[in-house]
């Protein structure tokens, strides 16, 4: 069951974004879910009039690898507080000249190349097939773009996120080869979320922040983590402002697809789901499987 308080929008905050400023009766809260704890305490308070979650990816003072972060957890955390929207806010490195390190991209496609992650609720006695051709809601991204433009960012309103598995950057040949397929941006962390977001019926999307070239570029310095602190830096104030203008124009009712994910896509029978998934998973099917 939900849980008190609650928030309709959430942000999940990337490397370099802990908390968030301005929020206003604020309270902290520690969530255990079927899947393990998230990632850390989540903070609830409102900001410009609107109940918000906050939680950072990669816990406070980022002890989590990309690899290791507990995805499910994260997501279910939100959807028992009645999270409807979720604003990810990712570090990319950039494939295109023209996508500069300090550039903000608001990404509409995903190419999955993680390996070692859970990337689904579904398992152990039920199957969803959900369908994920527009894997980031197209509702909210026009949000944030339209609200990035709005505070005079520099930023791109679509292209196509490569989220690699990590922890290491990538290889000049894999930095090349991804380029040749008309990537845009890469990083590590929007993978499994927008798909577990989906599942939980969700509306999700991402500010990327530009922070490098990755390494397909001969002439430029390899990436290096000190670089990408550096850009994150810059970038981080201009998403607080994204985000703080963004949460007063996410609607209330929704209309997009994300909000009915899941119906249609529940293929076993109800009948041969073990109790024990039935229980587990309630959160997420008990509209459509009792």
């Amino acid at each position: 069951m939900p849980i008190s308080p609650k928030a309709t929008i959430a942000v999940i905050g990337g490397t370099g974004l802990e908390q968030i400023e301005g929020m206003t009766n604020v309270r902290t809260v520690n969530i255990d879910t079927p899947f393990g704890k998230p990632s850390d305490a989540i903070t609830i308070g409102k900001l410009e009039g609107t109940n918000i979650a906050f939680l950072p990816r990669h816990g406070r003072g980022h002890f989590i690898s990309p690899s290791e972060l507990p995805a499910r957890a994260n997501i279910y955390a939100l959807k028992s507080l009645d999270v409807q929207h979720i604003i990810a806010v990712c570090s990319a490195g950039s494939f295109k000249k023209e996508v500069m390190p300090g550039h903000l991209l608001i990404p509409d496609q995903l190419i999955d190349r993680t390996r070692n992650r859970v990337s689904t609720f579904f398992t152990d006695g039920v199957v969803a097939h959900i369908s994920f051709a527009h894997p980031f809601c197209r509702d909210l991204s026009k949000i944030l773009y339209e609200s990035a433009k709005s505070v005079g960012a520099t930023v791109h309103p679509k292209g196509t996120f490569v989220v690699m598995e990590g922890p290491a950057f990538s290889t000049r040949a894999e930095s090349r080869l991804y380029k040749s397929w008309g990537a845009d941006i890469i990083g590590m962390t929007a993978l499994p979320e927008a798909k577990l977001a989906r599942e939980a019926e969700i509306c999700y999307a991402v500010i990327g922040c530009v922070t490098d070239y990755d390494s397909w570029w001969e002439p430029v310095e390899p990436v290096k983590v000190q670089t990408i602190l550096k850009t994150l830096r810059e970038n981080i104030g201009t998403a607080r402002r994204i985000i703080e203008l963004a949460v007063k124009k996410i609607p209330k009712k929704r209309d997009c697809e994300c909000a009915s994910a899941l119906n249609g896509a529940i293929v076993t029978d109800p009948a041969k789901i073990p109790a024990a998934q039935k229980k587990k998973l309630g959160l997420l099917i008990g509209k459509y499987i009792r």
